[in-house]
């Protein structure tokens, strides 16, 4: 593919807070000579994700790293979108996890938010559709404003109640298609090599790293 920019070794700024996501990608990012260092870890501020798409929320996280820090920003929307629920939860997958943390400020419970998609789906009858996907938007942005966007998915079906302690947010309901597992019971390095981001990522590596 022609026209990308290339990605050159050296620091590149992780535009997310959540440390899941920031070590998924730390790890795809090893073999290139790329040196990772998260927003949170750079203390830059997270945007408010007001875009309507993955695209649209990935840019305005890594556009606003990118000019935080002025050094090229990675950033990843990902989400899950349910066949039934007419794909939500979508791009608001992490807003159905908000609850007050135990503080008594904003945190994220997962499990609650497994459980209101379960719900959803229960309120449906036994015979709905359980079919969902995972996908993934990353986005490269420069400091000269110049930006690029890969998509990655990975179908799979819903199940209940939750397993597996490995992974993170809806990785224990999400059973990937011809596997008996979830997310969360997969080796971590076998869910890289075929999850949403790994799928993402490597539509970037062929882009800008290679």
């Amino acid at each position: 593919m022609t026209g990308h920019r290339k990605l050159t070794p050296g620091k590149l700024i992780i535009a997310s807070h959540n440390q899941g996501k920031v070590r998924e990608i730390r790890a795809l990012l090893a073999p290139f000579g790329i040196e990772p260092v998260s927003a949170a870890e750079l203390d830059l501020p997270e945007p408010e994700e007001t875009g309507t798409t993955f695209a649209e929320n990935a840019l305005l996280k890594a556009r606003a790293s990118a000019e935080g820090a002025s050094c090229v920003a990675l950033s990843d929307d990902s989400g899950l979108c349910v066949s039934a629920l007419n794909g939500a939860p979508g791009v608001y997958t992490a807003d159905w996890a908000e609850a007050a943390s135990y503080e008594g400020g904003p945190g994220r419970d997962w499990y609650m938010a497994m459980g209101k998609v379960e719900g959803k789906l229960a309120e449906l009858g036994h015979e709905t559709d359980r079919s969902a996907y995972f996908i993934c938007t990353l986005a490269l942005a420069w400091p000269d404003g110049h930006s690029e966007t890969f998509e990655g998915r990975v179908q799979g079906n819903l199940i209940w109640p939750p397993r597996g302690t490995l992974g993170f947010g809806y990785d224990p309901v999400f059973q990937p298609l011809g596997f008996d597992q979830t997310f969360a019971e997969l080796d971590p390095q076998q869910k890289h090599d075929m999850s949403h981001r790994a799928d993402a990522f490597k539509k970037l590596v062929d882009g800008c790293l290679t």
